[in-house]
């Protein structure tokens, strides 16, 4: 027989005061500064015109050229590796399984959303296609090599997903539209599924209903914040960026009508200020309406305006990530588990034995994000180390073994006992 006990120490919290969860009013995002008039929307870039040639690695002793969508997309670095454009292997696994295209263009995107290195308050600093975006660089690379590279692959592809990623432009609409259109007439979407990281504030319901008749597989919207308050704060009137809650839920609803159960859901970070209730709720409230959600671990971006700001303690993160798997796959219910004053989880409500059960199996303390090949639990988008350097892995990008259980054990408090 086996039970649980929870540990009263602060080993593996991930933080050097022992806190064990980011409050609300820790989390306050910088004011963005001024943006000179002579720097706003990609000038540097414009002014000097310099013509593409090739794949361009981000660079910032360089002038950046003029590269523009659908021309040119940029991808992770994850992605660049498997795509054998770029030389190197990351730690622990085989890079990704799924081909993150990011839209791009020198005025970059409008945003100005707080925890992202993409974010516009940066156009002083530094050009957008050499900014840095979740912890790597996004080499900029011709649509048309890309697609070259994947179709000549065929079914031998390392890609279980490919995902356009749009940013808040103009042309990103039309864009993703010429993007999907350019992968779907020499790559079967039914060997390779398409995701839409959607930007809801330029769309409206006939985008969403295009992009599905074009054959996109799985729509989401990256709400990021999970209330209100934290998605004003950190995504729009608060730091100036045109994002609202409001619109995003109008398209999160269209692609629930119109992609249906199981093909559209939302991003959501962790560890920005919610409580670990505020998070599970909106996990179920996800749930309820036939979706899925995708968990990031916050960590702070360099150049963001949150880049002061502490990672999301390991407790933390574990106990929404566990919370979050039990709701999304084994059925539990945010009702029937408990929280602390401050909205800590400290009982899951599902019996010891499941609950030890899902801890050694691992899954749920991997990458969340799009379904690839294996199963449905298991994520094609494994984003390694997008939210956590290798040393103190937040998303494990690979099957954890018996130590990274031990490990995450010990970051959950939860120890088993034999009797």
């Amino acid at each position: 027989m086996s039970c649980y006990r929870a540990e009263t120490s602060t080993l593996e919290s991930g933080t050097t005061d022992g806190r064990d969860h980011n409050p609300l009013a820790l989390m306050q995002p910088r004011a963005p500064a001024k943006t000179p008039v002579d720097l706003r929307n990609g000038a540097r870039v414009k002014a000097h015109n310099i013509a593409p040639h090739g794949v361009y690695m981000p660079n910032y002793n360089v002038l950046t050229p003029h590269m523009r969508s659908p021309e040119y997309v940029q991808m992770s670095t994850a992605a660049a590796i498997t795509l054998g454009i770029m030389k190197g292997r990351m730690y622990r696994c085989s890079c990704t399984r799924c081909l993150n295209l990011l839209l791009t263009y020198p005025e970059g995107c409008r945003a100005n959303c707080a925890y992202c290195g993409l974010a516009r308050h940066r156009e002083a600093e530094r050009d957008y296609a050499d900014r840095n975006f979740i912890r790597v660089d996004w080499p900029a690379v011709p649509m048309a090599q890309v697609i070259d590279i994947v179709a000549r692959d065929g079914a031998a592809s390392p890609f279980h997903r490919m995902c356009i990623s749009m940013i808040t432009h103009p042309r990103s609409d039309e864009d993703t539209v010429t993007v999907l259109k350019q992968w779907t007439a020499r790559i079967d979407p039914s060997a390779i599924p398409v995701s839409i990281l959607s930007n809801p504030t330029t769309m409206a319901r006939e985008d969403v209903k295009r992009l599905r008749d074009l054959g996109a597989d799985i729509f989401t919207v990256a709400l990021d914040a999970a209330t209100p308050e934290i998605f004003d704060r950190t995504r729009g009137k608060g730091v100036q960026s045109p994002h609202s809650w409001k619109k995003y839920w109008e398209i999160l609803s269209d692609a629930r009508d119109i992609f249906g159960p199981q093909k559209f859901g939302a991003h959501i970070i962790v560890g920005m200020g919610a409580t670990e209730h505020d998070v599970l709720a909106l996990v179920q409230e996800l749930v309820d309406l036939g979706g899925h959600s995708h968990m990031f671990c916050f960590f702070p971006e360099k150049g963001s305006l949150m880049d002061h700001l502490p990672a999301t303690p390991r407790d933390q993160w574990r106990r929404v990530q566990l919370g979050r798997y039990l709701i999304d796959y084994r059925g539990a219910r945010v009702e029937r588990m408990k929280f602390d004053g401050e909205g800590r989880v400290t009982d899951f409500g599902v019996p010891a034995a499941e609950l030890e059960e899902v801890i050694d199996a691992g899954v749920a303390f991997r990458t969340s994000g799009c379904p690839g090949k294996f199963a449905d639990d298991i994520s094609a988008c494994d984003r390694p180390y997008g939210d956590s350097p290798p040393s103190n892995i937040a998303s494990f990008p690979f099957p954890p073994n018996k130590r990274d259980i031990r490990k995450i054990r010990r970051q959950l408090r939860i120890v088993e006992r034999k009797d």
